[in-house]
């Protein structure tokens, strides 16, 4: 499964919340973004609303949120938003859907809100991580070299972030279903304790094909005694989780090990 820097490109459906108070102008104060695979809505609204409407109309606002995910919850994604697109039409209003590419559905809702919207605050390591490709990621976290961040993403609210947990897209189908092609991914170098059945991200050694240096897979490897009371690794198998692919048997010299695979952010 190689890694690349830009994940396989999908199709999502993009709508506009619209704000229109009477006696002011019209303000786009949210985003909403369908996957119509899944049928899941992902929203991003203004959390504040004391600059566009007076106090009990900013109260009521500031409510819409828990609503839409309540509402959410209940209809599931595609129902709401067809619901919406028939009911809200005069103080709070829908555009028309616009079909937009897609690389992670979380990201490209951030994107569509701070390009409609306004800006996201990002702070490192506490509420974003960096998007590295996979040769940063390997040269960030293997030879010390200063390498900057392709992007800035938002991290799951649960997951504790440190500076050594990084994103990068995987691509391929080789680790599905837990890790979807195209998916959006978090890692964190390096791998702490022992390596043995988990799934980590790969660098291989004496691969001409630049796009087949890197891959995610469970690693397993096979203990040879060495003499004097010691153990190395004799081989090292890097397995899929989709049965419809082998299997890579290497020798301990043939890869680097960057880091540990930790969740996929959708």
């Amino acid at each position: 499964m190689p890694v690349i820097p830009i994940g396989a490109r999908r199709q999502g459906e993009c709508v506009r919340l619209e704000l229109a108070l009477p006696g002011r102008p019209v303000h786009t104060v949210g985003v909403l973004l369908l996957d119509p695979d899944t049928g899941r809505l992902y929203r991003r609204l203004r959390s504040h609303w004391d600059d566009l409407a007076d106090p009990e109309d900013a109260e009521v606002l500031a409510a819409l949120e828990q609503d839409l995910e309540a509402r959410s919850v209940e209809m599931g994604g595609r129902r709401l938003l067809e619901s919406l697109e028939d009911s809200l039409s005069h103080t709070l209003r829908l555009s028309e859907r616009e079909a937009v590419a897609v690389d992670s559905f979380s990201r490209t809702a951030d994107r569509l809100f701070e390009r409609h919207v306004e800006k996201l605050p990002v702070a490192p390591f506490v509420t974003h991580l960096p998007l590295y490709s996979l040769r940063a990621a390997a040269t960030r976290f293997g030879e010390d070299e200063p390498v900057g961040e392709e992007d800035w993403v938002r991290a799951p609210e649960h997951l504790l972030l440190t500076p050594n947990h990084f994103v990068a897209h995987v691509v391929g189908r080789s680790m599905e279903p837990r890790i979807p092609d195209g998916s959006l991914n978090i890692f964190r170098a390096p791998v702490v304790g022992s390596r043995q059945n988990k799934i980590v991200l790969v660098e291989l050694q004496g691969v001409l094909e630049e796009t087949a240096r890197y891959t995610v897979k469970k690693y397993t490897s096979r203990k040879v005694f060495s003499g004097e009371e010691q153990w190395e690794h004799g081989s090292i198998r890097l397995e899929p989780l989709n049965r419809e692919f082998q299997p890579l048997d290497l020798e301990p010299d043939r890869l680097r090990v960057i880091a540990e695979w930790i969740c996929t952010l959708e």
